[in-house]
């Protein structure tokens, strides 16, 4: 009994990762992942989620990261947010655009929770070691909205499920899919939700490392490895006169690559690019944002300090092109990766099939790209 126990624990510990495009066979572009393709292959990094779904209704959830596991405050980091469409609630982005660094973890969530959400992360902050004596917090959230099957008027997020998120992170493989702020979104007309990939640079390149999160939730043609997934299975916006295409998605670059905040935002640039390649299209309704922050522990910045410059070491502009292609695959396979791990789901008196996969990978088998 005790054997079959165990069996079945690590079963359902199996099954909690979904499968990813790799897993059918799918490469997308030509460059290395990190170990477990994911954003926490980013050194230090960790992710984490609160999962909301209850009754018939609630579909929501939380997602947390984490650039490093010490206090993000004390020691902050550079970064920048990129705008592709602006039809959005990203909180903290204009203090991140003047100063060029981040001081809180990265928070995802729904549209009308971003409150909820500033209230957790500021708590969490104020009731670190250390800052015991700090007045001002500068909480970034971002969020998409996922009221096609979520109740999102009820405002189920609490401050509790946000610090539960920030404090249950850990480094390793992330959950994808239908979990955390992923829980009730819908990207291309099927069910959306979290996902993520890497890249690793080759040593002659830095051998730095690239990690993408995404929260998807924006329609367009699904392209896959180059392929009109979308065209094939007669599912795309503009068909006729009643289909639209809105939605948003969050995106998050973290790097491990000495970067300051204007490189960073030359890397968020870039994102954008990935997304064009699985098909958005930004849309008038789409609130698109890319947050993008170093994680090189040369680069962080101490909130308090008697030196009167900064770090040095900046990587070189340069050498910023195998960057620049690393965040445009990780991204691409991020959004992928969030469609293949996301399963059908019904809430709020909606059900959004998840991609019908066996389809999608006899398409992609017909264009070559799985052989």
């Amino acid at each position: 009994m005790k054997a079959l126990l165990s069996f079945i624990l690590l079963f359902f510990s199996i099954a909690s990762f979904a499968q990813r495009a790799r897993d059918y066979g799918v490469e997308i572009g030509v460059m290395k992942t990190g170990k477990l393709n994911s954003i926490t292959d980013v050194d230090g990094v960790k992710v984490g989620h609160t999962t909301r779904v209850e009754g018939t209704t609630i579909r929501t959830g939380v997602t947390a990261i984490l650039p490093h596991s010490g206090n993000i405050f004390q020691q902050k980091v550079p970064a920048a947010i990129y705008i592709g469409n602006g039809f959005g609630k990203l909180a903290g982005i204009s203090q991140v655009q003047e100063l060029g660094n981040l001081e809180t973890p990265i928070i995802l969530t729904n549209t009308l929770s971003v409150p909820m959400a500033i209230q957790g992360t500021v708590k969490y902050t104020l009731g670190l070691e250390g800052n015991e004596n700090v007045r001002s917090v500068n909480a970034v959230v971002g969020e998409t909205n996922d009221g096609g099957l979520n109740d999102i008027r009820g405002m189920h997020i609490s401050e509790s499920d946000v610090i539960k998120a920030i404090e249950s992170a850990t480094t390793g493989q992330v959950q994808e899919g239908n979990v955390g702020a992923g829980t009730g979104t819908i990207a291309f007309g099927y069910k959306g939700g979290i996902g993520t990939s890497s890249r690793l640079l080759p040593e002659s390149f830095g051998g730095y490392t690239i990690g993408v999160l995404v929260q998807t939730n924006f329609g367009g043609v699904l392209t896959i490895a180059g392929v009109p997934v979308g065209k094939e299975l007669n599912k795309y916006p503009f068909k006729n006169a009643i289909d639209k295409s809105d939605g948003s998605c969050m995106m998050v670059v973290l790097t491990d690559a000495p970067l300051d905040a204007r490189q960073l935002e030359r890397i968020a640039k870039r994102a954008m690019m990935g997304l064009a390649k699985t098909g958005g299209i930004a849309s008038n309704g789409s609130g698109d944002y890319v947050i993008a922050a170093s994680t090189a522990e040369s680069m962080r910045i101490p909130y308090q300090t008697r030196n009167t410059t900064d770090n040095g070491g900046v990587l070189r502009n340069d050498e910023m092109s195998a960057l620049f292609m690393a965040t445009i695959e990780a991204t691409e396979e991020a959004i992928i990766n969030s469609l293949f791990a996301a399963q059908t789901m019904t809430g709020n008196g909606r059900t959004v099939e998840s991609i019908p996969l066996n389809r999608v990978i006899s398409i992609l088998k017909s264009y070559g790209v799985i052989r």
